[in-house]
């Protein structure tokens, strides 16, 4: 074992730096650009349940995700980006305010082959990162993950199904007490086809528009990913918009301005879908860590 090796399984920081490495290495390798977008940004996407945290007059990033697909628009049809990304008033065990997302997007594949791509990605990171790092799909790899409809694991552990749940403003409140501590305990997981409501930026289904073509992965009781097939109709897409901000304004929120430049790019995607996954979780699933303080350099507690 090489000098670095051993340092790399014995500090943290060592084998933060491997694992985004690899993952580097792997979207590469699958002929994705790597990108680099600005993290300030003049408006940012509204989502009712996202507070946007403000510089000046303008806001950082809650996601690259406006800039990507313009990029995608642009014509690059497979791209990928690791970056800061900001959310206010976010922090516990779990959560940092300023925290290292992974984002991709392709062209021409959607939701369910989307779930394939993350799979090989996280079982490429098992393979070929050992001592130092306990990815707990190590020994799964010749299996396909499960997945599941968010309707079924509404009726396994919850008391109503989604839209009731939704109706009573409780579907937040079941998920996260009485369904999530079940998912991804024995193999990672992926929960799809969330209620439109929950998916403002991504396709309906096909055939049944109470459905988004969306999906989360959960490993351990914990999201790791959230993806889905890319909404590529601007008009709907301003629509959903402008009930977002009205959620935000309604909480006393300033959204900001109108996205109009990536809503003016929007048409010009062609089919696709997108993905985030959280890189401080991520390692801190695969080097056993408790919170996901233990995953980064340091936190800015004051900010």
């Amino acid at each position: 074992m090489s000098d670095e090796a051993v340092i790399c399984s014995e500090n943290i920081l060592w084998r933060r730096a491997c694992l985004i490495q690899k993952v580097r290495d792997f979207f590469i390798d699958r002929g994705y650009l790597e990108v680099d977008t600005p993290l300030l940004q003049p408006f940012c996407i509204p989502e009712g349940h996202i507070e946007p945290a403000k510089s000046g007059d303008c806001f950082l990033q809650p996601s690259p995700e406006l800039a990507m697909k313009t990029i995608l628009a642009d014509g690059h049809p497979r791209i990928f980006q690791i970056c800061r990304c900001f959310r206010a008033g976010e922090r516990g065990g779990h959560h940092l305010p300023e925290f290292t997302m992974l984002e991709w997007y392709r062209t021409s594949i959607d939701y369910r082959e989307l779930m394939g791509e993350c799979e090989e990605l996280l079982k490429f990171l098992a393979s070929s990162l050992g001592e130092g790092f306990s990815f707990p799909w190590k020994e799964s790899i010749e299996k396909q993950w499960p997945r599941t409809t968010v309707a079924e694991l509404f009726r396994e552990y919850g008391l109503l199904t989604p839209e009731e749940a939704l109706r009573e403003d409780l579907f937040e409140e079941i998920l996260v007490d009485r369904i999530e501590p079940h998912l991804g305990l024995s193999l990672p997981v992926f929960v799809y086809d969330y209620p439109a409501v929950l998916g403002s930026l991504a396709r309906l289904k096909p055939g049944d528009d109470s459905l988004a073509e969306r999906f989360e992965l959960y490993v351990n009781g914990l999201e790791l990913a959230n993806g889905f097939s890319e909404l590529v109709d601007s008009r709907e897409q301003r629509l959903r918009f402008e009930k977002e901000r009205q959620i935000l304004q309604d909480k006393g929120i300033n959204p900001g301005p109108m996205p109009e430049d990536f809503l003016a790019s929007l048409d010009s995607i062609p089919p696709a879908a997108g993905i985030a996954l959280g890189i401080d979780r991520l390692i801190m699933i695969s080097c056993g860590l408790v919170t996901i303080d233990e995953a980064v350099a340091m936190v800015s507690e004051a900010c």
